[in-house]
């Protein structure tokens, strides 16, 4: 399907996902900074692979061809955490219209259509697929995206400097070697690039596999040797509080196509900033937006939401205020180091206080009714402020708030590098406040983690019970562990072992094993 007007383009981007002119659209995002770079965009979006008819439609680009599977991993997308696909699912059937390994098929077909056409390759399959990984679904080790691509450069993070950068050089000839944010390949390893374990060493060999685990980062300058080439990392472009407001403040119309009503939901979302220092094992986040919190400007937040209140469907309702984790925001580093413990450091602003007053603010803007914040929260930070539960639980939940503790056995949360110690303190903190409106929490907990044994989930189905037995009706959702590309966790599934620590650790790898202590939880 195609979603554009004229010809002639500087740029095709094509995306696994449908279009939308909206700030939560990863194609929609990227569209609207090169159109404001003055630079002629075209858009195909969901494009049939079995030909090259919907790739050539638009002709050829004058710059480059950029790809997308979108905002999640085709395969994750496709397949259940049982490798049954989606649309099978008799749970939730669901058919994404873009094919397995999305990327490589969609540079297969422009290469196809249009021999020696520019390929740019971005968003969370790439992004995640950069270096020799991890593949699930294959059960093997595989090579960094761009050598089976064979594109010429491929952007990590979410993505909008590198592509004007990208375009720019293009269009004056320059090579594209050197653009922050962005891998290549190359014959020779430059000056001041870290070497991690080559794919020939990660592809049979757990302690090269654990090595380059460890060594992965935004920050650094890194190299991997594929056979005689080197895939070279870039270190992430530094974004500042500006950059989004630039980016969050472009005029999109937010108008959703009806071919894709799902996006309803989300038309109304405001994103407040991007990062978390969280370091959730099992998260790729830190790889790809970063560990460190970009917060927008309270006036560029509150200018958009006045924007809002004059858009033809606004009903008076902000469908969430947020980030990957809502109650991150104003807590950006004051001093940034490279130690990645934000969440254990003394400098760190818990306070709450911008947030607190974004909010207010946010709901005091005439044309709102309701501010709602349905980002995950985490529930360990929010204890650091009773004034801001307080807050969320009168003014931006409705009747029931979320949380993600994920676990209760100890050294499953280790391994998850999430602290439950606090959870009963925040539990007994949010019934206390909300007993008189009769508001609930609702948790989201993992199954099948290394490390997670049957004993271990055991012991999570009795916190739940208890939990049922208190009044609650506890589980939101019961997660089947899917190993990601990239992740600590998928690391430990891989190998067999910590990365960090070098111990062993279990790893529940049959369908019988994840299936049976899923249906613990809801038996």
């Amino acid at each position: 399907m195609i979603a554009t007007h004229g010809r002639d383009f500087d740029v095709i981007l094509v995306s696994g996902e449908p279009y939308v002119d909206h700030p939560l659209s990863a194609v929609g995002v990227i569209a609207r900074v090169m159109d404001a770079a003055g630079l002629k965009v075209g858009i195909i979006e969901r494009p049939g692979w079995t030909d090259d008819t919907d790739f050539a439609r638009l002709g050829r680009p004058r710059l480059f061809f950029g790809l997308t599977s979108g905002s999640i991993d085709s395969m994750l997308v496709n397949y259940t955490p049982l490798k049954r696909r989606r649309e099978k699912d008799e749970h939730a059937p669901h058919a994404s219209g873009m094919p397995d390994r999305a990327l490589l098929v969609y540079a297969n077909r422009v290469r196809s259509a249009f021999p020696g056409a520019a390929i740019v390759l971005g968003g969370i399959e790439a992004s995640l697929r950069r270096f020799a990984h991890y593949d699930y679904w294959s059960d093997e080790v595989r090579r960094g995206l761009l050598l089976d691509s064979r594109a010429e450069i491929l952007v990590y993070g979410p993505g909008e400097s590198q592509a004007v950068d990208i375009a720019c050089r293009l269009d004056r000839g320059d090579d594209l070697a050197g653009i922050a944010g962005t891998c290549v390949v190359r014959r020779e390893m430059p000056a001041g690039f870290e070497e991690i374990p080559a794919f020939e060493a990660v592809k049979d060999i757990s302690d090269a596999f654990c090595e380059a685990q460890n060594a992965f980062s935004i920050r650094k300058a890194l190299a991997q040797g594929h056979a005689e080439r080197y895939v070279l990392q870039y270190p992430a472009p530094e974004t500042a509080p500006a950059d989004l407001d630039r980016i969050y403040g472009l005029p999109f119309s937010r108008i959703v196509p009806a071919h894709y009503p799902e996006f309803r939901m989300a038309q109304f979302s405001v994103v407040t900033h991007r990062g978390c220092f969280g370091g959730c094992s099992f998260c790729s986040l830190s790889l790809h937006q970063g560990d460190r919190i970009v917060s927008r400007s309270e006036d560029s937040i509150l200018d958009e939401i006045r924007r809002l209140t004059a858009h033809p469907d606004f009903k008076g309702f902000i469908d969430d205020l947020g980030g990957p984790s809502a109650n991150m925001y104003g807590m950006d580093c004051p001093a940034p180091c490279d130690s990645g413990g934000c969440l254990a450091c003394g400098s760190l602003d818990r306070s709450h206080a911008r947030l607190i007053g974004l909010m207010r603010a946010a709901r005091a803007v005439p044309g709102v009714k309701k501010v709602f914040v349905r980002s995950g929260v985490r529930y360990d930070l929010a204890m650091e402020s009773e004034e801001y539960v307080r807050e969320l639980s009168e003014h931006h939940v409705s009747g029931l708030l979320k949380i993600a503790p994920e676990h209760v056995a100890p050294g499953v949360l280790e391994l998850m590098n999430k602290d439950g110690s606090r959870f009963e303190d925040f539990r007994r903190l949010f019934r206390r406040l909300n007993k008189a409106e009769r508001r609930h929490l609702k948790y989201y907990y993992m199954v099948a983690h290394p490390g997670c044994g049957e004993e271990e989930a055991r012991d999570l189905a009795r916190e739940v019970k208890r939990l049922e037995r208190e009044g609650e009706k506890p589980v939101e959702g019961v997660q089947i562990f899917t190993p990601t590309p990239m992740t600590r966790s998928t690391c430990m599934y891989h190998t067999g072992r910590d990365p960090i620590t070098g111990r062993a650790v279990f790893v529940p790898r049959t369908f019988a094993e994840k299936k049976a202590q899923k249906r613990m939880l809801s038996a």
